[in-house]
């Protein structure tokens, strides 16, 4: 049985958190920020959780890690 690979691109941009949760940047960051207030830009450095319907299959994309 040959080893389980990481799937690269989801473990530069995702996090699993001790008790098996993903950890995801926000999204909507990178550009057109003139537009957007001040309140939603630093509710927007936040991290969030994953919700529960996608984490099974980002965990087994993250299963190498």
């Amino acid at each position: 049985m040959p080893k389980v690979k990481t799937h690269r691109a989801a473990r530069k941009r995702m996090k699993l958190t001790s008790k098996g949760k993903v950890k995801k940047p926000s999204a909507f960051t990178s550009h057109l920020l003139s537009n957007r207030s001040q309140k939603r830009k630093r509710s927007l450095r936040k991290q969030g959780i994953l919700s529960p319907a996608d984490t099974k299959n980002m965990r087994r994309l993250l299963k190498g890690v």
